[in-house]
């Protein structure tokens, strides 16, 4: 297996042509879609459709994992901490609440 980074826009271009064809479709899983014969275009454009809304869903999940940990990396002198913490006697200066 490769990367695990998921891009909608590569996603979006596979299903686009297929749901512009199809034009209308159900909300997967309602029961309009759930009465629809399995090879109904109708149906698989509902699935498409929803395919597209999941991996928009990861790649924004992606890009907030990614910002948080750049965040908490700028948030403190990391090195400076791990260099206390080697140190004998050191400790972690705490604030009074």
């Amino acid at each position: 297996m490769g990367s695990a980074a998921v891009s909608w826009w590569s996603v979006h271009e596979y299903v686009a042509p297929v749901l512009a064809r199809i034009g209308e479709w159900p909300v997967l899983g309602c029961p309009e879609w759930c009465a629809l014969p399995d090879n109904d275009p109708a149906k698989i454009a509902a699935v498409f459709d929803a395919a597209q809304h999941h991996a928009l869903r990861i790649e924004l999940a992606q890009e907030s994992l990614a910002q948080a940990s750049k965040d908490i990396s700028a948030a403190v002198d990391w090195s400076g901490i791990a260099e206390n913490l080697r140190c004998p006697g050191s400790r972690i200066p705490r604030e009074v609440a």
